[in-house]
């Protein structure tokens, strides 16, 4: 049990900007580059849904490190296992075998119903992994000729940040100045099947599909969607990578946003909360019959599947077996559905809700969504805006019911204020 915002009623519960945090803020600036527009509140502890600012001030966690964080701040679980492989082993790289990697791969396989793991260590690494096997097993299995697969992907894509994820993002402040870019990729509208029918040749081998885009705002694609994207991808011998890397491990209330609609990809991307908020995790998961196509020496990483990210990785895969934090998050997630839509009309134009992970559209003539979030960090919430009016809501699954209603409460207290 973490502790909830009436057990400290006495803390003090957000605030404004203080000196110390203003000091603190220009040391990081004076020598961190600036590729990041922080909200101005420097965190120093965190349990549970709730995190600690230098002046000792709380603050509800309501972004969880873009979910890399579901299962709480400091869990006891995860924070024990880290500790102990600490003292035992940390890094052999793969240059020989570690006595945690097989665990760990044996418990995320069969925990996607797949029989073969890719283990990297970003979300980043673990797209572009999936890109060269896709391309791989093109060449390899489908027969494609030398050098012309191409890779389809959807119009408001977040896949990462490196150089080849950028050549086809339509994000013009990822992509400025970043060129010459990767070819070998074609752009379809997200949501809409028949644009997706008509780019597929024969030169296909993979549709790289986010089931939910997140960066983007939460947009949720019709029921119809993914069912039509796997029946394409069956009847052209085209791979459905599924970029979960946000969305599954029980976000959604589901193991995989993917399952929501009874869609099973050939390939699964996972990152971020597959390292229990502790080390970075990543990892692509599918059958042997794709990533048995790499051999030794064609791809690596000396991190990726490192003794203590193993160790952590399967812990984490040991919370999510029982289903029952994925079920907590179904449930607490219809609970903050119901609240967010009853803020429609109020400040509020369009609400998009699947488990714990909520986009919300801001009037754009009430507020942006940075000024939204700045207000909600003053009262003692912490969340994050995106595309100018939208701002995301994504608390660790572990959050009790009451914080996540008082977080609402804070929200609806901020659009009354801006509409006054």
């Amino acid at each position: 049990m973490t502790l909830s915002v009436t057990d400290h009623p006495v803390s003090v519960i957000g605030g404004a900007v203080t000196d110390a945090q203003t000091a603190a803020i220009r040391v990081e600036n004076d020598h961190a580059a600036r590729n990041y527009s922080p909200l101005p509140v420097v965190i120093a502890h965190g349990e549970g849904a709730w995190l600690t600012d230098i002046d000792g001030r709380r603050y509800l966690d309501c972004l969880a490190a873009y979910s890399a964080v579901n299962f709480g701040h400091s869990n006891p679980t995860l924070v024990a296992t880290a500790k102990k492989q600490l003292d035992a082993l940390t890094l052999t790289s793969r240059a020989f075998h570690n006595d945690q990697l097989g665990p760990f791969v044996t418990a995320l396989a069969e925990y996607a119903g797949k029989d073969m793991v890719l283990p990297m260590n970003t979300g980043a690494e673990a797209v572009e992994s999936a890109i060269k096997l896709a391309r791989a097993w093109g060449y390899r299995v489908k027969g494609v000729a030398a050098d012309q697969a191409n890779i389809i992907v959807m119009g408001g894509n977040f896949h990462g940040r490196t150089v080849t994820i950028v050549s086809f993002s339509d994000d013009e402040d990822a992509r400025a100045d970043f060129g010459p870019f990767t070819p070998g990729f074609r752009t379809v509208a997200y949501g809409d099947a028949e644009a997706l029918a008509a780019a597929i040749d024969e030169n296909t081998v993979a549709v790289l599909v986010e089931p939910i885009q997140g960066e983007a705002g939460i947009l949720i694609p019709p029921a119809s969607y993914l069912p039509a994207v796997r029946e394409l991808c069956t009847e052209n011998n085209v791979l459905l990578i599924a970029d979960e890397i946000q969305s599954g491990l029980g976000r959604t209330g589901t193991r995989f946003a993917c399952d929501l609609v009874g869609v099973t990809a050939d390939l699964y991307l996972l990152g971020k909360a597959l390292g229990g908020g502790i080390v970075p995790v990543s990892a692509v998961v599918g059958n042997r019959d794709i990533l048995g196509v790499l051999q030794p020496g064609q791809h690596g990483s000396t991190f990726g599947g490192n003794p203590l990210a193993a160790a952590v990785g399967a812990a984490t895969i040991g919370l999510l077996i029982d289903g029952c934090l994925t079920d907590r998050a179904r449930m607490l997630g219809d609970r903050l559905a119901d609240r967010l839509h009853a803020l429609r009309g109020r400040g509020v134009l369009e609400v998009r809700c699947v488990g714990l992970w909520a986009g919300i559209d801001i009037d754009p003539g009430l507020a942006s969504g940075r000024t939204v979030c700045e207000m909600l960090m003053e009262r003692g919430v912490l969340a994050k805006d995106t595309h100018g009016s939208t701002i995301r809501l994504a608390p660790p699954i572990v959050i009790e019911q009451g914080d996540l209603d008082w977080a609402v409460d804070q929200l609806e207290e901020v659009l009354a204020q801006l509409s006054a």
